[in-house]
């Protein structure tokens, strides 16, 4: 769990950054509707998340630096009993203030009387502008009243994009952070030992799933994303949503899952067999993605670019397709000219938080991000052979592989957060 003192911390550290003559404002995730008058569940906004802690809609937090009458201010829903016995308790004012830490805490319908001379005065708003269009109208809306009412007054010039300084932030993960990610690889670990336990030939792909789900919302989390479960050929799809399939004796069996615990998610792949056995054409390949895993992880280590895990896998997967005969030309033509691609297109791996893409740049001033303790990434590299690809023979096609997991970057030897689910198959 993540205190209210750490998320004063983060407030503090980015008004720090943003400087005394900025104003950041950031909107609470809107609700959703699915179809209809059947909403979404609720899921907060990350950035809003990262520095509240507050799971609410309609609210808006207003970081002022430097301000004597207090420089964290959230607006919020007030308490209402009607409202509450349709759709749940609500924290309201006074409890949001005192519980998260905040300086004040004002009612949501009032916001338009009282944030707009807030932001008089500043030179820069920071805010997260195109990513929600009706709170940028809004915000726009405050801005031109400001200077039709104060006849050309200090309203500020530059709207700044706040993830310039939030996402560099969220990068790293505190003691608390990883703990929760730890768990989130725990829960999402004992869903694919569930999946492993069930998968035998006869069973739907949507079985499977409906076990990672069970056992995800079982350990009180919820899944990070809808899962992946893809058997035989479709594999081959990267984004496997369908899950209607029903598993084949000699198919390999991809489950892509992760879950979420207080937002913070996992998210784990594993490749297996449907009836316990590969066949040589699949060992053959298993056995090369896990090769390139195994040392695509090796390299996730402070100092160390973030391109060097993939590329590690590359090297590994490229290597042994040209061995299999898969591909022609030799290991280094066929990396230096992109032909591994036809087999392995995808990256090796991605930030991963709040968000299971989390935010954070990959690369700084061109050059690819070095590596620092505290940040986690996947580590995920496959081999994906179309079913029909004529350039291989038949005994090949169909064949899809991934592996992954979920790295903490450490002082020294990577840490593997979702160690627990086997990968080792005989």
């Amino acid at each position: 769990m993540i205190s209210a003192a750490e998320y004063a911390r983060r407030r503090r550290e980015l008004m720090r950054m943003a400087g005394e003559d900025a104003v950041l404002i950031l909107a609470a995730a809107p609700e959703r509707m699915r179809n209809a008058d059947a909403p979404w569940p609720y899921r907060q906004d990350s950035d809003f998340h990262y520095l509240t802690g507050f799971d609410e809609p309609e609210a808006v937090l207003a970081l002022l630096p430097g301000r004597a009458h207090g420089e964290t201010v959230l607006f919020c829903r007030e308490r209402d009993a009607e409202r509450e016995r349709w759709d749940g308790e609500r924290m309201g004012t006074d409890r949001a203030a005192r519980e998260l830490k905040l300086d004040d805490a004002f009612p949501i319908d009032d916001i338009d009387d009282i944030l707009p001379g807030m932001i008089e005065g500043r030179a820069r708003v920071y805010c997260h502008f195109g990513q929600e269009p009706d709170f940028d109208s809004r915000l726009l809306g405050w801005m031109r009243r400001l200077r039709t009412a104060r006849g050309g007054g200090v309203v500020p010039k530059d709207l700044v994009a706040l993830s310039h300084l939030l996402h560099d932030l969220r990068l790293f993960k505190s003691r608390d952070e990883l703990a929760l990610m730890r768990r989130s690889a725990e829960v999402a670990g004992a869903a694919h030992v569930a999946a492993m336990a069930m998968a035998r030939p006869g069973v739907a792909e949507y079985e499977i799933e409906g076990e990672i789900l069970r056992t995800i919302r079982s350990r009180g989390a919820v899944p990070a994303f809808p899962p992946t479960i893809a058997g035989g050929a479709n594999a081959c799809i990267m984004h496997y949503q369908a899950n209607r399939a029903t598993l084949k004796a000699g198919d390999l069996l991809l489950v892509d899952a992760g879950a979420e615990v207080d937002c913070y998610a996992s998210d784990i792949t594993r490749t297996y067999p449907v009836d316990g056995t590969f066949r040589p054409e699949q060992r053959a390949l298993y056995d090369i993605v896990h090769e390139a895993q195994l040392a695509a992880i090796d390299a996730v280590r402070p100092g160390r670019a973030f391109a060097d895990s993939h590329r590690e896998a590359v090297r590994v997967i490229a290597t042994g397709l040209c061995a299999l005969g898969l591909l022609k030309g030799g290991v280094e033509r066929v990396i230096a000219d992109g032909t591994y691609k036809a087999y392995f297109p995808s990256k090796t791996g991605h930030w991963l938080g709040l968000d299971v893409h989390d935010v954070g740049d990959y690369r700084i001033d061109g050059e690819p991000r070095v590596l620092e303790e505290g940040m986690v990434l996947t580590v995920e590299p496959g081999v994906y052979i179309p079913p029909n690809d004529k350039s291989v023979p038949e005994r090949w096609r169909g064949i899809g592989i991934r592996i992954e997991d979920d790295i903490a970057v450490t002082k020294g030897a990577p840490e593997v957060m979702t160690a627990m689910v086997p990968k080792t198959f005989p």
